[in-house]
This record gives structure tokens, sequence and C-alpha cells, in this order.
């Protein structure tokens, strides 16, 4: 039971909870008692004596923005959880503090962070596999939660969009549309989200009756030009592949550029679809599979709150589903 279930139950914000735990005097009284008897009979009990109900309380989340020398680990799509994250926790009466996290300092801002008491708890991103934040926020036990899952053995908090699902549904769209020679471009192999995706793809094919050749695979990191190079790999192939799948849609601007520059028509030659769904994949009519960013956000958010005030909560790792967004870029091929 979480704050966020209180609020739909009464008809009201989370943020006008947190005002009646809080006897905020801005609540009307009328207010005041819905919210009063939804607490009651969803038998709801926040923690009295929960870190965010101390004197010494910061209200402060730590979220670490995503180290931009590493270019795999530029996403756009975080810059939109960023938003719909800090919308979240405002509503429970927090704001996010964000800091960067070179490679080469390891947990130490983390650690700073604590020490100072300057942050009641930390939503983390770009989880890898047995992830070392995870882990030392685990044994010092911190108030976090996570976007992404990491070592299966661990028992903490996150939100997760199911990228093996994601990357399925491309293929099966295209197999519906007829293509059967459809390539690949990911990351290279290590990554959680990645090799999530790339999965999805062998097991979409595989349940199609193909097997890909090593010469439909290509890998990139998250740069146009890098992936128009990756492209021009997969394309070389004989006979060409009539599709391409891409881990995101950074990846399908190289695909778009690389066929400009030869003359082939996006959607018409070779159809391409994308993963993330950002506001240029709707500019320029590009098939891309869509997270719920928004609910990744408010999801994580409640997870934090609970470990946060001590609340109880039913469901502490959960996998949402992704969504094909279909445009222009896969409506077909001219030539097989």
């Amino acid at each position: 039971m979480t704050l966020r279930d209180v609020a739909a139950y009464a008809g009201v914000s989370t943020t006008t909870v947190s005002y009646v735990l809080n006897n905020n005097p801005l609540v009307k009284p009328a207010t005041r008692e819905l919210v009063l008897r939804a607490i009651k009979d969803l038998n709801y009990h926040p923690n009295t004596n929960a870190r965010n109900l101390k004197s010494n309380e910061a209200r402060m989340i730590g979220y670490a923005w995503h180290v931009m020398e590493d270019p795999i680990r530029r996403n756009a799509i975080l810059d939109r959880f960023l938003y719909d994250m800090a919308q979240a926790a405002e509503s429970y009466g927090y704001h996010v503090l964000t800091f960067t996290q070179p490679a080469q300092l390891g947990v130490k801002p983390y650690d700073e962070l604590i020490s100072t008491n300057r942050v009641d708890g930390f939503i983390l991103t770009d989880t890898t596999f047995n992830d070392r934040r995870i882990k030392h926020l685990m044994d010092k036990k911190v108030p976090f939660a996570a976007w992404g899952h990491s070592n299966p053995d661990w028992n903490y908090p996150y939100v997760d969009v199911d990228g093996r699902r994601g990357m399925e549904l491309a293929v099966e769209h295209l197999v519906l549309r007829g293509h059967k020679r459809i390539a690949f471009l990911g990351w290279p192999d290590g990554t959680v989200v990645g090799d999530a995706r790339k999965n999805g793809y062998y097991s979409a094919m595989r349940a199609a009756g193909i097997e890909p050749p090593p010469d439909w695979i290509g890998y990139t990191p998250n740069i146009v030009e890098y992936a128009y190079r990756a492209a021009q790999q997969v394309l070389s192939a004989n006979p060409r592949p009539t599709a391409v799948v891409c881990v995101n849609d950074v990846m399908a601007l190289g695909v778009r550029s690389y066929l400009e520059s030869v003359n082939l028509q996006i959607g018409e030659d070779v159809a391409v679809i994308g993963y993330d769904d950002t506001p240029i994949a709707d500019l320029l009519g590009l098939t891309s599979i869509r997270q719920p960013v928004n609910e990744v956000a408010a999801r994580v958010i409640d997870l934090l709150m609970a470990e946060i005030q001590g609340g109880t909560i039913t469901k502490r790792q959960i996998v949402l589903e992704p969504s094909l967004i279909v445009r222009m870029s896969s409506r077909g091929r001219r030539s097989a």
C-alpha cells in the first residue's frame, strides 16, 4: 500500500495526501476528512519513525546524470524520465538533486551525499550486471530504487520495461509485413538493456523459422556516424536485408542517413524500426518501440517512497510492457 494508492482511492493528488499526513493547514477540512477516510478504509499506516519525518530530513532524492563521456550511455529517453520523475517526486513533497558520476569516482559521489545527509535516498538508472552502486547501497542499507534490473539474485526495488518483448514486437511486425531478411543493430555484448533486446530479436526470428547469419548483425555506440557505418555493413550482405531493427532511435537515424546516401528509400526499399519512440521518431515517421516512461517514473518513485517512509508495498520488482508505434518507415518495400 502506497501514498499513491490512498490518493487514487480518495480522488485527490498525492501532494494532498502528503499535506494531510503532515498536518498542512492549507488542506480544506472536507478534503482532509476525505483523505483520512481513505487512509482508514485502506488500512494505510505510514511509518512515523521513517527518515522523511525526522527533524533532519532532506526531502531530496539523489539522481546521477548519465555519463556523457561514454557514448554508449547517451540516452535521450532519460531526459524525459528525469522530468517525469521530478514531477512524481514533487507529488510526495520531495525534490530531485542531480549529480554527475564520472566512472573514475565509482560510488564516492553517493557516499558524499549520504554522509552529509543531503538526500534521503537515490534513484538509479543505466543499471549493469552486478552493478556496483546497487550492491553498495544495499550493503549500507540506504533507500533506493532503480529503473532496470541487475543481478537476479539481488532483492532490491526496481521497475523495468521488457526489452526482450519490445524487440519481439518489432520483428513480429516486420514478419507480418512479409520481411524475412531482417538485420539487427545493437550495442556490443555486455549491457543489460542491449542484451535483452538482442535476445528478443533472435527469439522472434527463430520463432518465424529464420536463423540470422552473422553478417545481418551490427554493433555500434549511440552515435549516428557509427550507426551509419554499421548500417553500411549489414546492408552490404548479399542478398541485402529488406529491414533493419535497432536498439534505439539514434541508430535508426544512422540507418536512415545511409539509405539516403545510396538512394534507397526508408519504408519502401528498406524498412527501419527504432526503439524508445523519442520525439525525432514522430518527426521523421519512424516506427519505434515506446516505453511507458511516465509510468516507470511514477512507479519507481512509489517504490523509493515506500523504502524511505517504511510503508508496505505488495510488489518490489515491476516489469512493464512496451508497445509498437507504427509509422511510415515500416510500411513495406518495393524490392525483395
